[in-house]
């Protein structure tokens, strides 16, 4: 949404930051670089935060024989607002992180243009942290996306992927802006369509380091990986119920590690017969919800005492 205030010619731009789930989460074995080979299916919702993006046309930066470091370039194009109590400095918000990476890579490329105009964004946090519902993964794609926008460096999708997963590897689904089946660390996307759906998810007050849980001697780390195919032929295995092979890998060690998400997840399995469906965690965690069918989905009074219900925070959402 964009609404042009003609009196002090800004340019005020407002963008959903969205939440996302992953229905399944295997691990597929560890890579030269230290990192894991993830196979998932990301599912956007039409929930999380919101990114407001104030640009003023008379605040302008020239970039022509700068001898800025991009860090100094990032401070005097930028102000952030509403992200105080995620990081203590600016420097370690996602939102930075990605306006800097973005910013680099026009330098590297040479397509920088000669003037780029300051702008203020205000963060407006609705999604927990540490809640694998992927928030600052998000935010820092929708800063990319809009950055991309306004500063017209004319970055494809493709690039802008490319950039976000050296930000964070969550970031380029969010880029991507669509259901998808993920592989490799999360930025080999591939568009899945899947049947809308409404979910029951819960954030239980608890976070395990990511650290931490990939150093577990129980974590699984060489499920057998599923072709695309596969993975697109059989959504009915894990959409609504959760079969077998289809799991969330870090399940059992995060509930074994924090007793709220526990609590929560054997909350919702108590809901499934009539849900008809299998609750399960969301990436690392600590978010756990419960698909739900057209009959549960309908029910308003039912699903209020559901969530009135619950051990922990409690919301009704819905796919992107």
């Amino acid at each position: 949404m964009t609404e042009n205030i003609a009196a002090s010619s800004v340019s005020m731009i407002t963008r959903l930051s969205p939440a996302k789930l992953n229905l399944f989460l295997h691990i597929t074995g560890k890579r030269a670089d230290g990192y894991h080979n993830l196979q998932t299916v990301f599912r956007l919702l039409d929930w999380g935060d919101y990114l407001h993006f104030s640009v003023s046309d008379n605040a302008v930066i020239s970039t022509i024989d700068s001898e800025l470091s991009t860090d100094q370039f990032c401070h005097q194009l930028l102000i952030l607002a509403g992200a105080e109590a995620i990081t203590i400095s600016i420097e370690d918000n996602l939102i930075f992180k990605a306006a800097r990476a973005l910013l680099a890579s026009a330098i590297q490329s040479n397509t920088l243009p000669e003037q780029l105009a300051k702008v203020h964004i205000t963060l407006d946090k609705h999604l927990p942290m540490g809640a694998g519902l992927g928030g600052g993964s998000s935010n820092a794609a929708t800063t990319m996306l809009v950055l991309n926008e306004i500063w017209q460096l004319n970055f494809t999708c493709d690039e802008l992927i490319k950039i976000g997963a050296t930000v964070g590897a969550d970031v380029p689904i969010f880029i991507f802006g669509q259901d998808a089946i993920a592989m490799g660390i999360g930025e080999e996307l591939t568009t899945i369509d899947l049947p809308d759906q409404q979910y029951l998810l819960l954030t239980p007050d608890a976070h395990v380091n990511t650290a931490t849980l990939f150093a577990h001697p129980k974590l699984e780390r060489d499920i057998t990986p599923l072709s695309i195919e596969t993975i697109q032929s059989q959504y009915a295995d894990y959409v609504q119920t959760l079969t077998t092979p289809y799991h969330n890998v870090f399940t059992p060690v995060v509930t074994s590690l924090a007793p709220a998400v526990e609590e929560a997840l054997c909350y919702l399995q108590g809901l499934e017969q009539q849900a008809l469906a299998t609750a399960r965690m969301t990436g690392s965690g600590s978010a756990v919800f419960l698909p739900l069918d057209r009959s549960a989905a309908s029910d308003k009074k039912l699903l209020a005492k559901w969530v009135t219900e619950a051990p922990c925070a409690g919301y009704v959402v819905g796919s992107l």
